[in-house]
């Protein structure tokens, strides 16, 4: 009876052991693998977040220089286009170009006025006569030819050249001047004032505007 009792007890136990055993060997690895679990979950988080912002930020900001570098060279350029065609077929004004006066001994004396687009500009001198008048008191030239003469597109180092004559009557009568005032037209608000020697002015003459020099000779009949 003894013996039977021992034995069912020695079953009883290693039964028992096994299940611990059991227990324990599942409750090891539930242990091990819910935290590998939840390594791996922590890794992917951090890992997809921190990769995720940085390339959004840096594609972001790239798409934001290049899109505002463009815009604003294609602004630029197209305001720098637009102040070029704005200046192809303007009239010139006075202060648009560069003068001169040079006094000539041919046809009895008279000045010759050359004018030249000031860099940068490119602009159409009318046909009709330069406005010349001499001195503040405004003695001012009447055309020396009978018809009108063509534009002139002035740019960079070509010049037009008009031919006045300060005195077209005979005899010494007439006032005396040291300066002589041009512009491109009556309306002008930039006329230009050039200096040249003392001379008698009684009802002058101006030629229209001419790109040879020798047609700008100013005769009187």
């Amino acid at each position: 009876m003894n013996r039977r009792l021992r034995t069912a007890l020695t079953v009883s136990a290693a039964l028992t052991a096994g299940v611990l055993m059991s227990a324990c060997e599942i409750g090891g690895s539930d242990a091990v693998d819910e935290p590998a679990t939840t390594t791996a979950a922590g890794t992917a988080t951090p890992g997809t977040t921190g990769s995720s912002s940085p390339a959004a930020a840096n594609e972001g900001d790239t798409t934001d220089e290049s899109s505002g570098g463009t815009g604003t060279r294609a602004d630029s350029g197209s305001a720098s286009a637009a102040a070029d065609t704005s200046q192809v077929g303007q009239l010139c004004g006075s202060n648009d170009l560069s003068w001169s006066a040079q006094p000539m001994t041919q046809a009895g004396g008279y000045y010759r006025i050359s004018v030249r687009a000031k860099s940068g500009i490119t602009c159409v001198l009318p046909g009709g006569l330069p406005v010349i008048a001499f001195g503040s008191g405004g003695i001012e030239a009447g055309p020396a030819e009978q018809a009108a003469g063509e534009e002139i597109t002035l740019s960079g180092a070509k010049t037009a050249y008009a031919g006045v004559s300060p005195k077209s009557t005979g005899g010494d009568t007439g006032v005396e001047y040291t300066s002589v005032i041009v512009s491109v037209s009556g309306d002008d608000p930039h006329p230009v004032s050039l200096k040249v020697p003392a001379v008698v002015v009684d009802k002058p003459i101006v030629t229209n505007w001419h790109t040879d020099p020798a047609d700008a000779v100013p005769f009187t009949s």
